[in-house]
């Protein structure tokens, strides 16, 4: 079966860096859009950022300018680098691809079980 799983999340100081990653496994046909959610405790779950299959991207306001997202096709992956990091930031980080599986003919929606990133003096 078809699974992401988020790496990278830890505590770091405010001003700090991270490097997620989610890489996607099984028997994969094709992956379209991949995405970075994060939800805060009390908050709505928020879409951080996307990149398509063909390489647009978009940000949150709240992030653009210091977080990055890029993907390597090649090993089925997704990247979200973030510097700059803020309190705000703290949250349960999720990854979620449109994954079109070799056992199936069309295109499904999956997500990881997040990482967390704990932003803190």
């Amino acid at each position: 079966q078809v699974q992401l799983v988020e790496t990278g999340g830890a505590l770091v100081q405010p001003g700090g860096s991270l490097r997620l990653s989610c890489a996607a496994s099984g028997s994969i046909f094709n992956i379209n859009d991949m995405y970075w959610y994060r939800q805060a405790p009390g908050k709505e779950r928020e879409l951080v950022a996307v990149v398509s299959s063909g390489g647009t991207i978009n940000y949150a306001d709240s992030v653009r300018g210091r977080f990055t997202i890029s993907r390597d096709n090649a090993k089925s992956s997704v990247y979200l680098e973030m510097n700059n990091l803020k309190p705000e930031d703290t949250a349960l980080y999720l990854c979620n691809a449109d994954i079109w599986p070799l056992y199936l003919n069309h295109y499904s929606n999956y997500w990881g079980q997040g990482t967390q990133v704990t932003v803190s003096s």
